[in-house]
């Protein structure tokens, strides 16, 4: 099976950190975003995946030159205008021969079901199961739900009994929701569903396509309790990280090996990656500090950013989702609470 990833978008609300490198390759831990997705579609039988670039095409290249990623075979389509989702997936899966047999590897009827995830979604959902249950009940398409706490950021999917999706309720007020249970942003596709799509013009799967589906009874969704977040916030980065060295998700080193932090540094629930150096009395909490960075002796990281090679002076206090970006200095004994460095990001 093959998988379109959505990256093409510009990775706003992680600024600066996404000035000049797609939100899809910022670190989490160990390695990129897009690794981790790629490496969980490869532990579920995917075989070819197609990025659909918009933003700094480029940088993937550069990124994986020999063309594979998380040890799965990589095929580019670059758009020349922003699409929207539903345009870019058209657009990907006909550059990749999806639906025509071209680069699936087999003549199978299987292989022209397709996978479509957004990029930027870090999650243990059981694909196989969810390509299982697209194929039971011979949908069009299905659609991965994940439960929240508050559904009034998420498009909310009400389902019938069948798993058949009778509408969509965009951010609805927590109090109206008729459920809480969300777009995860992950889709099990069959290729009729191109032909929905109009060419030439941006297109919207969830608020265009999918609709009309719906109203058919051809879309189906899929109910999961498995991990999911979607990182495209400060928080959420964040906690994807901590998640993942916490026990919650994992148990990766949260100290990369090549970093140094003084002995009498209090670190918390925060990932220091290679090369970073944290001086003496030095305090982070729910704090990501990326490579190369320097964090001064006395100074305070407190469920903020500090960015590659940015600079933290001694006695200085950075807290509530603070971001700095790539080598940005932040003076000694300054104070710094949600802001953006630079401002102008």
């Amino acid at each position: 099976m093959q998988a379109v990833i959505l990256v093409g978008g510009f990775g706003t609300r992680l600024r600066p950190l996404t000035r000049d490198i797609p939100k899809q390759l910022l670190p989490v831990v160990d390695r990129p975003i897009i690794e981790h997705v790629v490496a969980h579609l490869a532990g579920h039988g995917v075989t070819r995946v197609v990025l659909s670039l918009g933003f700094r095409p480029g940088v993937f290249a550069d990124a994986y030159p020999d063309g594979t990623c998380a040890g799965l075979p990589l095929h580019y389509a670059v758009e020349s205008e922003p699409l929207d989702t539903a345009g870019a997936v058209r657009f990907a899966a006909l550059e990749a021969g999806i639906g025509t047999g071209i680069g699936s590897g087999s003549g199978s009827e299987d292989c022209d079901t397709f996978l479509v995830l957004n990029g930027d979604v870090l999650t243990d959902l059981d694909i196989g199961a969810m390509v299982a249950s697209h194929r039971a009940a011979g949908a069009e398409a299905t659609l991965a739900l994940t439960e929240v706490d508050d559904p009034s950021r998420y498009g909310v999917v009400p389902t019938d009994a069948e798993g058949r999706v009778v509408g969509f309720v965009e951010k609805p007020d927590a109090e109206s929701a008729p459920s809480r249970w969300i777009n995860a942003g992950t889709y099990v596709l069959e290729p009729s569903i191109l032909d929905r799509i109009p060419d030439g013009r941006p297109v919207s799967i969830e608020r265009e396509v999918f609709p009309a589906m719906a109203t058919e009874r051809r879309l189906h969704a899929v109910r999961s309790d498995a991990y999911w977040i979607d990182t495209g916030t400060p928080e959420a980065y964040i906690r994807a990280q901590v998640d993942l060295v916490d026990g919650t998700r994992g148990d990766l080193p949260a100290v990369h090996p090549s970093a140094q932090v003084d002995p009498g540094a209090d670190v918390e629930r925060s990932v220091v990656m290679a090369g970073v150096t944290v001086g003496p009395g030095a305090r982070l909490c729910d704090a990501v500090i990326m490579a190369g960075a320097t964090i001064g002796a006395d100074a305070t990281v407190d469920h903020s950013i500090v960015g590659s090679g940015a600079q933290v002076g001694s006695g200085a206090s950075i807290a509530g989702l603070t971001v700095i970006g790539a080598t940005e200095r932040v003076g000694a004994g300054i104070q710094l609470a949600g802001v953006r460095i630079p401002g102008d990001s």
